[in-house]
C-alpha cells in the first residue's frame, strides 16, 4: 500500500493569503479542461476560515468564479477541508474536499497542492509563468510522492486575475 502523501509541516496561512496562478493541474470532471488565466485567491474571515476564490477564463471567453471555504484540520495549517456548496449547505460532511499543502517554498512564492487520494494536484505560483526548470523540479515532488502526471494540463496564463463577479 502506498503512504499517504506527506504535506508541509506547517503553513503559515497569513504568508499563505493572496492571489495564485495555477501553472499546471490534473483534471477534475467539473473544471473545464481548456480554461485559461485560471487563479485562485485566499483571504481569511472573521472565523479564520480560508475564503477562496477560484477564476478562469472558459471556453467560451467567459469568467466563471466558484467561491468556497477551506479549514484547517490540524494545526499545521497544511491539511484543509474545502466546500464550494452554497453557505447554507456546507455544513455537509460528504461535501467537502480535501486541499493538501504538499510544499510551499520558504517564500510563499510556489505551492505544491494534492489530496491523499492522489486524484487532484496543483501548482500554484505567484506569477504568472514559471521557468521550465522550475516547474520540472515541483513536478518530481509530486511524482515522489506517487501522483501520476501523465494527464497534466498546463493553463494559458495572460496574467489577468479575474475576481469581479466573485465579489
Amino acid at each position: 500500500m502506498t503512504p499517504t502523501p506527506s504535506t508541509q509541516t506547517f503553513v503559515d496561512l497569513q504568508r499563505y493569503l493572496g492571489d495564485w496562478y495555477e501553472i499546471a493541474r490534473k483534471p477534475m470532471r467539473h473544471e473545464d479542461a481548456t480554461a485559461r488565466d485560471v487563479t485562485a485567491t485566499y483571504s481569511l474571515d472573521e472565523t479564520g476560515a480560508v475564503c477562496v476564490i477560484n477564476a478562469c477564463i472558459n471556453a467560451e471567453g467567459e469568467v466563471e468564479v466558484s467561491t468556497g471555504l477551506a479549514t484547517p484540520t490540524d494545526a499545521s495549517n497544511a491539511r484543509l477541508e474545502v466546500s464550494f456548496l452554497p453557505e447554507g449547505l456546507r455544513w455537509i460532511p460528504f461535501a467537502k474536499g480535501d486541499y493538501w499543502i504538499l510544499r510551499v517554498d520558504a517564500d510563499y512564492q510556489t505551492a505544491l497542492v494534492g489530496d491523499p487520494d492522489r486524484k487532484y494536484l496543483w501548482l500554484l505560483h505567484r506569477q504568472p509563468k514559471m521557468d521550465d526548470a522550475t516547474k520540472a523540479a515541483w513536478l518530481d515532488v509530486a511524482r515522489a510522492q506517487g501522483y501520476t502526471l501523465d494527464d497534466l494540463i498546463y493553463p494559458q496564463q495572460s496574467g489577468q486575475v479575474h475576481l469581479e463577479a466573485g465579489r
